[in-house]
């Protein structure tokens, strides 16, 4: 029988969820079940979660290096296995399963993959950088601002002032000598 649009469909090893009395179990059981979600920061920083993400904001579901065959109406693919301590294996699949698999992958018309959201959004991206420019104020020209030399570093960085005395923290400190500047031996040319 024909399946109708919008109904669930249940290839493969979840066939025997098409009949709605087994369906029906499964939901029940899944209610029943105490749910704990638990989730931790991920060992390796931050900067491997971004690139985690933009391998799948930015890429096909399978690259081609990983098809090993076509044949006989079978795509055979290389899968790295999360649960055999990542180990590549193969994995040959009927060419419609594969496709049909593939296309999970492929979003619907009228959705993207990254989303904008805030000052960001498509829909009023143009106006809210307009405003946000004009918050902020004209650019200073980097010419005009002066620099701040060490010591004042120092005392808005670390509420430190260097230039007070060692010994009593209340006289200022003098330069004694000059030292003559020299050039390091990694810089010197050779002879």
């Amino acid at each position: 029988m024909p399946q109708q649009l919008g109904e669930l469909k249940f290839p493969g090893r979840t066939a025997e969820l098409s009949d709605p009395k087994a369906f029906g179990r499964l939901v029940t059981d899944l209610t029943k079940a105490q749910w704990i979600v638990y989730a931790k920061r991920p060992f390796a920083g931050p900067q491997a979660v971004l690139d985690y993400l933009g391998r799948y904001t930015h890429r096909v579901a399978i690259s081609n290096h990983r098809i090993v065959s076509l044949q006989d109406g079978a795509v055979t693919f290389t899968y790295r296995d999360r649960a055999d301590n990542d180990a590549i294996k193969q994995m040959t699949l009927d060419a419609l399963e594969f496709i049909r698999r593939f296309l999970l992958h492929v979003l619907p018309d009228g959705f993207v993959k990254i989303r904008y959201f805030g000052f960001l959004a498509h829909r009023n991206r143009k106006q809210a950088t307009i405003l946000i420019r004009k918050l902020i104020g004209p650019t200073p020209d980097p010419m005009a601002v002066r620099q701040e030399n060490v010591a004042e570093m120092m005392l808005r960085v670390t509420g430190i002032v260097i230039g007070l005395c060692l010994r009593c923290g209340v006289g200022k400190m003098k330069a004694g000598i000059e030292l003559a500047k020299t050039v390091s031996p990694q810089a010197r040319a050779p002879a």
